[in-house]
């Protein structure tokens, strides 16, 4: 049986302090309740990452740990077949996505630390598969960040593909902030893009450049853990950690660097600064940042009837403060944050599903359904 829980929802306030650290276009309004609730869908998981919905109504979820969960008709079915996964530190099995015309070739996308290749540790790789029955079949490695480490930080990774039906993935910069984010020779702290059969487009921005990593789209990222196609403009937008302070949202911009360590709102988690710069010629502003940090996680566009109250907003999940945010646009700039189901838990995940509502991963409880309040 499904459990229903309430709570309550307090419209986010800045901080005096917001004025001088995020965008002057934040608004702040008085405390408010909103209309919508939360069931349990999915109960008991422990760090579920990635969510996707099949055709039939089911859900395909991973766990961190290096479980792949197919949850149909209140029951859940451990997915046999998966590739070796390399649990440490943040990273494990992470995101998953259906191919955009799945229907037709059963093709499912997922990413995963994976200690395949030279070197001690592991790095993020990229794989797809078929589902027949309870097991995946015809596993094919797409990619493979390089070199491995055995640090446990900075996996990345989000999946998304776009209009034009090209596959965009994230890997963080793997703790090794002043090398590997601002080389494009390098893998790590980067977007990519690839075809859906894992070769590289052509017309990648340094596919012609000797020596640099071909699928790379962008660069100068940190921990990028959310990303999601905008419906009404069809650019990926991603958001990103930052150290103490300084979490970003970004437009994904052919070529386009976007700064990381080199310019940041953030310090370093002792107190101190790693660069005195917040803007360089050369080098991205984000859309919006957050100081300070909420530590993001998962973001997903409103676009569905079932919440007017919401509808054009993005949804970003907040790992630090246990909340979802709801960052209100205008014009595709922020001019409004909404603090909602605080307390509830580390909000992994979020996404709009096929139905129209939204499911939101909470840790250490499960998939929660954002539902209207009883009349």
């Amino acid at each position: 049986m499904k459990q229903l829980l309430p709570f309550s929802i307090l419209l986010f306030i800045c901080f005096s302090s917001c004025a001088q650290q995020t965008p002057s276009n934040v608004i702040a309004e008085d405390p408010t309740e909103i209309n919508y609730t939360t069931e349990i869908i999915v109960p008991e998981l422990d760090i579920p990452w990635g969510m996707e919905f099949l055709p039939d109504g089911s859900m395909l979820i991973t766990e961190k740990a290096g479980t792949l969960i197919h949850f149909r008709d209140g029951t859940k079915t451990n997915i046999e077949g998966l590739p070796e996964i390399y649990v440490r530190g943040q990273g494990g099995l992470m995101d998953i996505k259906l191919h955009p015309d799945y229907e037709t070739n059963g093709w499912i996308y997922f990413s995963y630390a994976s200690a395949e290749g030279d070197g001690d540790g592991g790095n993020t790789a990229i794989m797809r598969a078929k589902l027949q029955g309870n097991t995946l079949i015809d596993l094919e490695q797409l990619y493979k960040g390089v070199p491995n480490t055995k640090k446990g930080q900075h996996w990345g990774s989000r999946l998304e593909f776009d209009n034009d039906g090209y596959l965009y993935f994230s890997i963080g910069d793997r703790g090794n902030r002043d090398v590997n984010p601002q080389d494009i020779t390098r893998d790590c702290g980067k977007i990519y893009r690839l075809n859906d059969d894992g070769s590289i487009p052509t017309d990648n921005p340094f596919f012609d450049t000797s020596e640099a990593k071909k699928a790379i789209f962008s660069y100068g990222h940190r921990n990028p853990q959310g990303m999601i196609r905008n419906p009404e403009t069809g650019k990926i937008w991603i958001h990103e950690h930052g150290p103490k302070g300084g979490d970003e949202i970004n437009v994904i911009e052919k070529g386009k660097n976007y700064g990381w360590p080199v310019i940041s709102y953030g310090i370093n988690y002792s107190g101190t600064s790693f660069t005195e710069i917040t803007h360089k010629e050369g080098m991205e502003q984000p859309l919006f940042y957050w100081v300070p940090s909420i530590a993001p996680c998962g973001m997903a566009f409103v676009n569905s009837d079932k919440y007017p109250d919401w509808n054009g907003n993005l949804l970003v999940g907040s790992l630090k403060f246990s909340y979802l945010e709801c960052l209100v646009l205008e014009n595709n700039e922020v001019v409004k944050r909404e603090k909602l189901f605080e307390g509830l838990g580390r909000f992994r995940n979020v996404k709009l599903a096929p139905d129209g509502y939204i499911y939101a991963a909470v840790e250490g409880t499960g998939i929660l359904k954002i539902v209207p309040k009883s009349n």
